[in-house]
């Protein structure tokens, strides 16, 4: 049997209306959950095809890259915790969107889901006010959210084309 990318466990849908936090963390999930919802259904080859001739961007490539930036924001820069980065950060070379390989497809999707959780409880405890030194400069919690829903809502525009030029497939 061949593996498909599965659907996101449960809704993701967030208060309208009500305290920040839990509006910022809502629609946070929905972009987390709405990438994973792009890939559903599609085979390991399919996630790395790269059907849109003027860029070299892939599902795959995205959802590596969000995994990586999860961790960068969340895990070791507000929560401060000791792990390694993802897809060799340090070498600034896209490595998350150019190692494109199919029998990665399986761990990759699953590590997002992994590192989506371990993100969200990372920061689960702390204020939106926690400050943390980013280029010299302050940011806050709160500030990070709105960075990774910002992140999320570019890159899953770009997986909306690439899923509707792969499959066909739209709105999910």
């Amino acid at each position: 049997m061949t593996w498909t990318s599965p659907a996101p466990d449960g809704d993701a849908d967030g208060p309208m209306t009500g305290p920040e936090r839990p509006i910022l963390e809502g629609m946070l999930a929905w972009h987390r959950s709405t990438l994973l919802n792009i890939c559903a259904g599609l085979t390991a080859e399919q996630l790395a095809s790269r059907p849109i001739p003027s860029t070299g961007l892939t599902l795959l490539g995205l959802v590596r890259h969000m995994a990586k930036v999860e961790r960068i924001w969340f895990r070791l820069r507000v929560a401060g915790e000791d792990i390694e980065h993802l897809h060799r950060f340090e070498a600034r070379d896209d490595t998350d969107f150019r190692a494109i390989d199919p029998a990665d497809a399986e761990a990759a999707v699953a590590q997002l889901a992994d590192e989506q959780a371990a993100a969200a409880s990372a920061v689960a405890a702390l204020d939106l006010d926690t400050e943390i030194d980013v280029h010299g400069g302050a940011m806050s919690l709160r500030m990070v959210h709105v960075h990774m829903i910002q992140e999320y809502a570019r890159h899953n525009g770009h997986a909306d084309l690439i899923r509707e030029a792969i499959d066909g497939v739209t709105g999910r």
